[in-house]
């Protein structure tokens, strides 16, 4: 297990600037999970660390160590690709033993590690198996086990389940939770998927256009998104904004003064927009225009009377339909306050 330390990390392609001054520090057996939108850098900073691309400028440091010029077969890190890559014509086994033979490793250490990194993903009965016999599932647990017997410092996933089913992705997420609480191994998991960021990480980085734009826990990332950005980021569905001129008539206690004509955005999340009344930030009444409902919970989708949309999240099963009025509000607890800048003013 190792600390990492990025300090102003940048990288360009020609005159073009891709991750622009990123500095983070990640703790020994920390669990931390870049996410972000297409295109924002997230995946080109794990090939950074992982010495498959080159640092433009900055430092990438490892244990205490600099790395910029070392080697991705020197770093002590494994990778774990979106793509399984897995060798068809060999076995399991064969796939998870293969790097080590190359590095000339004694037999009886490559077959306790293979045999140990099996027991751990609960691929044992599948040794002997080749890639083609096994399911999406499988495959990336072999893919990940061809990892752990690397007996790496830090473990990196580029986008590992993106490939899986939905079932499988739940149960392979459930699966990499428990092998990070097993082994105790330093990870960083790049994903576009928010749940899968906030179900995994120790620790977010949201990055947007090769910046970092906050980093975390996910219930602080959650419950005080330091901008806009990262408040309509994180959280399924999405958050609501409003626009609204003012906030005294909101009584949010804010970080400034603000001025009475200024354009602010309200920010509730559908989970947290209270119905029949009993609110103490009145929205007015919600026009219903569809519905749907999940059993356990009901997502009304609608607009206020200026038009603007506003969706809905309530716990268990309702009787809502298109077309009908909801009055809506919301608790101040719950909401949060954005300047015309994005930044977040809610103390």
């Amino acid at each position: 297990m190792t600390t990492l330390s990025l300090t102003q990390v940048q990288k360009r392609f020609g005159a073009v600037e891709v991750i622009r001054g990123v500095d983070l520090s990640i703790t020994s057996g920390e669990f931390v999970v870049f996410v972000g939108p297409s295109g924002c850098g997230k995946s080109t900073l794990l090939r950074m660390i992982a010495g498959l691309e080159p640092i433009s400028g900055g430092e990438l440091s490892i244990g205490g160590v600099r790395m910029n010029d070392t080697a991705a077969s020197q770093r002590g890190i494994a990778m774990v690709f979106q793509s399984y890559a897995l060798y068809p014509h060999m076995s399991v086994y064969k796939n998870m033993s293969f790097g080590l033979e190359t590095a000339r490793m004694a037999k009886a250490e490559i077959d306790r590690r293979v045999r140990k990194a099996a027991e751990i993903l609960q691929i044992t009965p599948l040794l002997e198996r080749k890639p083609r016999q096994l399911s999406g599932g499988q495959r990336q647990r072999v893919a990940i086990g061809r990892a752990i017997v690397r007996d790496p410092k830090i473990f990196l996933f580029d986008e590992p389940l993106s490939n899986l089913d939905a079932e499988l992705r739940v149960q392979t997420r459930v699966e990499i939770a428990k092998l990070h609480a097993d082994i105790g191994a330093t990870m960083i998991y790049v994903t576009h998927d928010q749940v899968e960021a906030m179900t995994l990480a120790d620790r977010i980085v949201v990055l947007r256009a090769g910046i970092v734009e906050q980093h975390g826990t996910p219930l602080d990332i959650y419950n005080k998104p330091a901008n806009r950005f990262v408040a309509g980021f994180i959280g399924s569905p999405k958050m609501n904004f409003l626009d609204v001129i003012g906030a005294n008539r909101f009584n949010l206690p804010t970080r400034r003064t603000i001025d009475a004509g200024e354009t602010l955005t309200l920010g509730v999340r559908p989970e947290h927009v209270v119905t029949g009344g009993a609110a103490e930030i009145d929205l007015g009444a919600l026009a219903i225009i569809h519905v749907e409902q999940l059993g356990g919970q009901t997502i009304a989708y609608g607009r206020l009377a200026d038009g603007q949309p506003l969706n809905v999240v309530l716990e268990g099963q309702r009787r809502i339909n298109a077309g009908d009025s909801l009055p809506v509000g919301a608790m101040a607890a719950g909401c949060h306050l954005f300047a015309s800048d994005g930044l977040r003013l809610n103390s």
